[in-house]
């Protein structure tokens, strides 16, 4: 047998589906805290197309939970930095990307000129770019898995991955659920967390970002383990296995 990067996942899953998955193509929204690490994780399974959409640029707040965030990639463009971590990885892998944000307005555009993937990956943060994708990736049929929240958390081992209308706790599931619901829209396969956000109301980041948000506080072993989940089920589910 020849020896090639996903040798050890050859013997795992067998090469038929090893085969599977180099003909599969995953679009993934957001290259931050969750999406940084699933993309990798899907690129390392052997995935053989990969589409990356973000228009963010690496912050040094970033550095303490995204895989892309040194400060030697400080300032670069997200998808810019995933897209030489991935053919680091594998020269083979089929990348695309796309520094945008993406609207309502702009995400048939997005899709007319990227093509349609095998899986979506939402790991964006903001609700109105959630729901589009839902409701496009619905319209199209196209399996689609979208990361809730995962900011001001301490215990990743309670993510889990369940249909939107089984959720409970999580406050940006009970936002989507009723705007899903809204638009006619009741299943949605989603990860999320039982876990109560920590209340970190009053603690400054000495951040003047000029936006009247909150900051999500985050650490370093809550993302990825989102991440990684997402990118296993992603996976599981486009091999067959």
């Amino acid at each position: 047998m020849m020896v090639h990067e996903f040798s050890r996942t050859g013997l795992l899953i067998g090469e038929d589906k090893l085969k599977r998955l180099r003909e599969a193509s995953v679009m993934v929204f957001g290259v931050g805290g969750v999406g940084s690490h699933c993309i990798e994780t899907l690129a390392r399974s052997g995935v053989g197309r990969l589409t990356l959409i973000d228009n963010d640029t690496v912050s040094v707040t970033n550095i303490n939970r995204q895989s892309i965030a040194y400060h030697s990639t400080l300032g670069r463009y997200k998808t810019e930095v995933m897209r030489e971590r991935i053919k680091d990885i594998c020269p083979h892998i089929i990348i695309e990307t796309y520094e945008m944000f993406v609207l309502q307005e702009n995400i048939r555009e997005l899709f007319d000129k990227a093509g349609r993937p095998d899986y979506i990956i939402d790991a964006i943060d903001t609700v109105s770019a959630k729901l589009a994708l839902v409701e496009l990736a619905q319209e199209k049929n196209i399996p689609i898995i979208s990361s809730m929240g995962t900011g001001n958390k301490l215990h990743g081992e309670l993510f889990e991955i369940a249909d939107i209308s089984e959720t409970s706790v999580c406050p940006l599931c009970r936002v989507m659920r009723k705007e899903l619901k809204n638009r006619g829209i009741t299943h949605l396969k989603v990860l999320y967390s039982k876990e109560k956000p920590v209340d970190t109301n009053g603690r400054s980041t000495g951040e003047d970002t000029g936006v009247r948000r909150a900051v999500p506080g985050s650490i370093s072993f809550v993302p990825p383990v989102a991440g990684l989940l997402i990118a296993g089920d992603v996976v599981r589910d486009l091999a067959g296995l």
